[in-house]
């Protein structure tokens, strides 16, 4: 790697077309360069990270970093990670996926993976919609907003990725933001330095399929709302119900020790080896 270039650089194919696939204003790009500085950080080796997706908007981001991945089918990355991870449990797992992709159609992969507490880390991208296919609404479109397949506005409760997470099983529970940056790239050191399942969800705006129908196409005011929408837990604490109202709480919101699945699994093993012996 030549020496003027960032130390970001070793961590992308290089062969790729730059720049990227995503929509200018779309957040996702950011959340790659915070997934790379959490990696390096944690002075983890290219060669055993395994990032997977699914399908969407998000789940391109395997093409371009430079280590192990998985760009599977619509809904499964943590499917695939779980074989993955059973195979060679030695390797650091990061699953990135899309609203519509870990809630949805992959929603129950997201409830076993997190109930089996097995060992890897969830991001998943809440941009509001299907951003890639249309703009469809997803579980976490909030509600009143438009979307193409909700011109009259959505009807449907917003759906909370974390809440599932904790209450399924999760070991570790956070939200940040694509603005938040440098709040992310601590939430996503300790998620993957978690021993267990681990889950971030990260807001990131969608000006083209989602801001345009809502009056919000420009990137910088989306940006912006995610500053001004948001509070951090600790603010969150002193603030009372009605001014919470409307807002976003950003934090960590489960950080627990329990074990997990592959050592059940080995203990397991242990158990039946002594078995057949006797």
């Amino acid at each position: 790697m030549p020496a003027h270039l960032p130390y970001e650089y070793k961590y992308l194919r290089h062969k790729k077309k730059f720049p990227h696939v995503w929509c200018p204003g779309c957040g996702i790009g950011i959340l790659m360069g915070s997934i790379i500085r959490a990696v390096d950080a944690l002075g983890w080796k290219k060669d055993d990270v395994v990032m997977s997706s699914g399908i969407g908007c998000t789940s391109r981001m395997p093409v371009y970093v430079d280590f192990n991945t998985l760009h599977t089918t619509h809904g499964r990355a943590l499917a695939f990670s779980t074989g993955v991870k059973l195979a060679n449990p030695e390797l650091q797992i990061v699953a990135v996926m899309g609203d519509g992709d870990a809630l949805a159609i992959g929603g129950n992969h997201l409830i076993h993976t997190a109930r089996r507490n097995l060992d890897m880390t969830a991001i998943v991208v809440n941009n509001s919609n299907y951003g890639m296919t249309g703009g469809q609404f997803s579980p976490t479109t909030p509600e009143g907003a438009k979307t193409s397949t909700t011109p009259y506005g959505m009807i449907e409760p917003t759906f909370d990725a974390c809440d599932l997470a904790r209450s399924a099983g999760a070991s570790f529970v956070a939200r940040g933001t694509v603005y938040h940056v440098m709040e992310l790239d601590k939430f996503l050191q300790k998620a993957m330095r978690k021993k267990g399942f681990s889950l971030v969800e990260v807001l990131s705006p969608c000006p083209t399929s989602f801001g345009r129908r809502n009056k919000q196409a420009d990137p910088v005011k989306m940006m912006e709302s995610l500053r001004d929408g948001t509070v951090n837990t600790a603010q969150a604490k002193k603030m009372k119900p009605e001014e919470l109202e409307g807002k976003i709480v950003r934090g960590i919101f489960h950080d627990i020790e329990k074990k997990e699945y592959l050592e059940r699994y080995e203990e397991l093993c242990a158990r039946a080896s002594e078995t057949a012996v006797k």
